[in-house]
């Protein structure tokens, strides 16, 4: 379970790299990779959001 919320956590960090980088320069870098409307960005985005509801549990989380 451990690795599993390490990936998690990593492609949450990519996707706000990404937003950081849409903000910022108004450069998408997984459209630039994997291509404007295809399938596998649209699999990238909903893999990023689904890692962000999962870190969102560690802020519930009691230490």
């Amino acid at each position: 379970m451990k690795i599993a919320l390490r990936i998690a956590l990593i492609f949450t960090i990519v996707g706000a790299i990404n937003w950081g980088l849409i903000g910022l320069f108004d450069f998408n870098l997984v459209t630039l990779i994997f291509g404007e409307n295809s399938m596998l960005t649209r699999l990238v985005y909903i893999i990023v959001g689904l890692c962000g509801l999962i870190n969102i549990g560690f802020y519930f989380e009691e230490k």
